[in-house]
């Protein structure tokens, strides 16, 4: 696993990485839907997205407490820099911001996300981890 630093608040938080690949293998991986039913853990056939600012996006998470469907809306993205999109929950929606520079081959991704409902930062952050994690490992596969 990358190196990560993570910063908090009361409200949110941010996760740093490099990836062991060139910016346009990692934003390829993240935002394919064949990479992203993969690294994100979703049920076959199920991944509806497009990543352009406005797109709406689903899939359903297989989750040894069964499936849990997903979605939420992209507001953001600049080409090979930047993702802005929502995961729709009961309260109000989690904003994710992925951002993404190459330096010597490696990309260097900015993760940031604000706490909503009644996860503690500490579990959004494990969570987050985790899904950088799965994202790495299959990274790891395509690169």
């Amino acid at each position: 696993m990358a190196q990560q630093t993570v910063t908090t608040t009361d409200n949110d938080f941010t996760i740093t990485r490099t990836f062991p690949a060139p910016l346009a293998t990692v934003w390829a991986t993240w935002t394919a839907p064949a990479h992203f039913q993969q690294w994100f853990h979703a049920k076959p056939g199920s991944v509806e997205l497009e990543v352009r600012a406005g797109a709406p996006w689903k899939a359903v998470l297989e989750t040894p407490a069964g499936e849990m469907p997903m979605s939420g809306v992209y507001r953001e993205v600049v080409e090979g820099q930047k993702i802005v999109w929502t995961i729709e929950t009961p309260d109000e929606p989690v904003v994710m911001t992925a951002t993404f520079s190459e330096r010597d081959g490696r990309t260097l991704a900015t993760y940031h996300q604000n706490l909503v409902g009644p996860y503690s930062c500490d579990q959004a952050v494990a969570g987050a981890t985790q899904i950088l994690d799965s994202f790495e490992q299959h990274l790891g596969t395509v690169s």
